[in-house]
């Protein structure tokens, strides 16, 4: 679901639609659509989605329901990304990761990326709600209202907090892909949502430091961009402890086994000693965007892995706690 899976923005990069143009003007107006959707927040939302339906299956869901979410939920996430490239298009045209965008050189005109937001959302809504049940519509709905209207229209501008709560919007898709299978939210599935939204501010906050000035320009008040690196460095060591013990509780709580109690252990040691040497550098000065780049990248090798083991876990051995 809406990213982002992560944070609300892109992972990384200037913009959705780097790279060669295609002088075909058929294929460039399609890459400048597909540029709309943020396909990089979709693909990290995705390896969320199929490791939970596992884990919520206790071994591989039919296939038929498999496809029919994750195509449902990258279209949903599509939405609120064109959506939001819509909403924000004033703010893009002032910032460089963001100038490349199809609404600011003009691929796609406003009244189109609008049109297509829309169809994207309603084919989505109705996509898992015929393909799944009923619960993971309304998520899907829930999902791309908060990030739309919470976070892009009522947060983005207005606080620091923005991608903290804002954010949530990017949690969606764990609580739809286990609601695909089961039709409930069991607790299981509330602490993988609780794991990536204490995931989202480290993640997103040491890349907002890089492009501080970029959100400065465009009177976005990033937490990165008005307090500096040394107050990110703090709350992203505060998250990241908050985000590997809550990871912890699918153990006792959601059953699960040594493979992925093994994992988020050591993923959770390498990322916290990542976010405490971003931090020891802040504090003495010697910060350096590569080095806030790091936990950056770091977060999402330990997102990939903890889900990695997620999806592993049911096959391989019983509860730890039996």
């Amino acid at each position: 679901m809406p990213e982002p899976a992560l944070a609300p923005e892109e992972s990384g990069g200037r913009s959705s639609s780097t790279g060669t143009t295609p002088r075909n003007p058929v294929l460039r107006k399609l890459r400048a659509y597909v540029a709309l959707t943020k396909p990089r927040v979709i693909e990290l939302l995705l390896v969320c989605t199929l490791p939970t339906m596992i884990f919520a299956q206790g071994g591989l869901p039919p296939l038929g329901l498999i496809v029919t979410t994750m195509i449902g939920g990258a279209l949903a996430a599509g939405a609120a990304g064109a959506f939001n490239c819509y909403i924000d298009r004033d703010i893009d045209r002032v910032m460089k990761r963001t100038e490349k965008r199809p609404l600011v050189t003009g691929e796609v005109t406003d009244r189109e990326a609008l049109v297509f937001a829309w169809v994207l959302a309603v084919a989505s809504v109705v996509l898992l709600g015929v393909g799944a049940n009923a619960l993971t519509a309304f998520l899907g709905v829930v999902a791309i209202v908060f990030y739309v209207v919470i976070y892009s229209l009522l947060l983005k501008r207005r606080t620091p907090q923005n991608i903290v709560w804002g954010g949530a919007a990017g949690c969606m898709p764990v609580l739809i892909a286990w609601a695909a299978v089961t039709n409930t939210l069991s607790w299981s599935a509330w602490i993988l949502f609780a794991v990536i939204f204490l995931w989202t501010p480290p993640h997103y906050w040491p890349l907002s430091v890089k492009y501080g000035e970029d959100y400065r320009r465009a009177n976005v008040p990033m937490l990165g961009a008005i307090a500096g690196t040394a107050t990110v460095s703090v709350q992203v060591v505060l998250y990241a402890w908050a985000m590997v013990v809550c990871s912890l509780l699918l153990v006792p709580v959601g059953g699960a086994g040594w493979v992925y109690l093994v994992t988020a252990v050591l993923a959770g040691a390498w990322f916290l000693a990542q976010s405490h040497r971003l931090h020891a550098d802040a504090m003495a000065g010697r910060a350096t965007p590569k080095g806030t780049m790091k936990v950056f990248h770091g977060s999402i090798s330990y997102l990939t892995l903890l889900f990695l083991a997620v999806a592993i876990d049911p096959f391989i051995g019983g509860a730890v706690l039996g």
